[in-house]
């Protein structure tokens, strides 16, 4: 889902998985409580994905237990 939710101005966090040498950066937004800001560092002019809390949240667990 693609909404702003006045993302001009707040301050992009990097993935600690992002690979800063490929620029292939996935970039997050903290501070909104129902939903999670993710954007393209390529593209900071794009509109950003929301996406409900819980399901950022779950998408992460299972990213780290992938990882593991």
């Amino acid at each position: 889902m693609s909404v702003d939710h006045g993302l001009n101005a707040v301050a992009w966090r990097k993935s600690s998985y992002s690979n800063g040498q490929s620029g292939d950066c996935v970039e997050v937004a903290d501070g909104f409580p129902d939903v999670v800001p993710v954007r393209d560092s390529k593209a900071p002019t794009h509109p950003a994905l929301c996406f409900p809390a819980p399901a950022w949240s779950a998408f992460v667990r299972h990213l780290k237990a992938q990882a593991l």
